[in-house]
C-alpha cells in the first residue's frame, strides 16, 4: 500500500454486533470492513467473543497496510452508557464573553463530573444551548456583552470497568484505544446523512459538531475564538 494514504482504525462494539473499519482519511473510503452478529439476546458485551473477532481481524488489516496498528477508535453502544444533561448559571466580571471565562466554566463543569462520577469516563462534552440576557443561542460569538450566562450541557460518559476491559483486550496487539465514542450520540448528530459509521466517527472525532468540547489533543493551528475555546482539554 502507498505511505501517501493516511489510515485510521475503527471498532463499533455492541451487546449484538461487531464491525471494524480500515478507513483511508485522505479519499474518505473503506479499505477493510467486517462485522460479526452475536447470535444470542444479551444486554451485555461479550469480551470473548469480542476477542476473537480481533484475532481475525486485526493481523489481515495490519496486512493490507504493511505495518502495525498502534491506535484504535471505538465505538460504542451499551446501556451502561450515561447522559447525563445539567444547567449551570455563572456571573461574567468582563464587558465581553470572553474565551478565557467559557473555558474556566467548563473546566468547572468537567471537575464536577469527575468528583461526582468517579466509576465513568467522559466521551463528549456538548454545549447544546446558550442562555444570554434572556436570549438563548445554539452557537455564540466573543461579541456578546452580558454580566451572566446559563450554559445548558450534555455529558456522555462509560464506565471505567468496560473501558478497561476493552483496554486489556487491545493490548494484546499492543493497540492503544485513543477515543471512546458514543454511537447513539454518532447516528444522531447525522441522521439526515447517509455515511458510513467509520466516516460520522472520524467527523465527530475532528470536531465536526461546532459545540462539542474535544476531550482528545488536537494539532495547533490557527483557530477562531471557537475553535480555540473548545480544544481546552487539549
Amino acid at each position: 500500500m502507498s505511505d501517501i494514504l493516511e489510515f485510521e482504525t475503527y471498532l463499533s462494539i455492541s451487546p449484538k454486533k461487531f464491525e471494524i473499519y480500515l478507513l483511508d482519511t485522505k479519499n474518505f473510503k473503506n479499505l477493510y470492513k467486517k462485522d460479526y452478529k452475536l447470535n444470542y439476546a444479551s444486554e451485555i458485551i461479550d469480551f470473548n467473543s469480542l476477542s476473537r473477532f480481533l484475532e481475525e481481524n486485526i493481523f489481515k488489516i495490519e496486512k493490507l497496510i504493511g505495518k502495525f496498528i498502534k491506535d484504535i477508535s471505538i465505538i460504542i453502544d451499551n446501556k451502561t452508557i450515561l447522559n447525563i444533561d445539567l444547567s449551570v448559571k455563572k456571573k461574567n466580571y468582563n464587558d465581553h464573553i470572553t474565551n478565557a471565562f467559557l473555558k474556566n466554566t467548563l473546566t468547572d463543569i468537567k471537575d464536577l463530573f469527575k468528583e461526582n462520577y468517579q466509576e465513568n469516563k467522559l466521551m463528549h462534552m456538548i454545549v447544546n444551548k446558550y442562555l444570554v440576557n434572556g436570549v438563548n443561542y445554539s452557537l455564540l460569538d466573543n461579541n456578546i456583552s452580558t454580566n451572566e450566562i446559563c450554559l445548558e450541557v450534555k455529558l456522555i460518559s462509560i464506565l471505567n470497568s468496560t473501558t478497561f476491559e476493552l483496554d486489556k483486550i487491545l493490548k494484546k496487539y499492543q493497540i492503544q484505544v485513543n477515543n471512546y465514542l458514543d454511537r447513539n450520540y454518532i447516528k444522531d448528530f447525522f441522521a439526515d446523512d447517509h455515511l458510513e459509521l467509520s466516516d460520522m466517527s472520524y467527523k465527530i472525532k475532528n470536531g465536526v459538531n461546532s459545540n462539542e468540547v474535544q476531550i482528545i489533543s488536537k494539532n495547533p493551528k490557527n483557530k477562531g475564538f471557537f475553535e480555540k475555546f473548545f480544544q481546552l482539554f487539549s
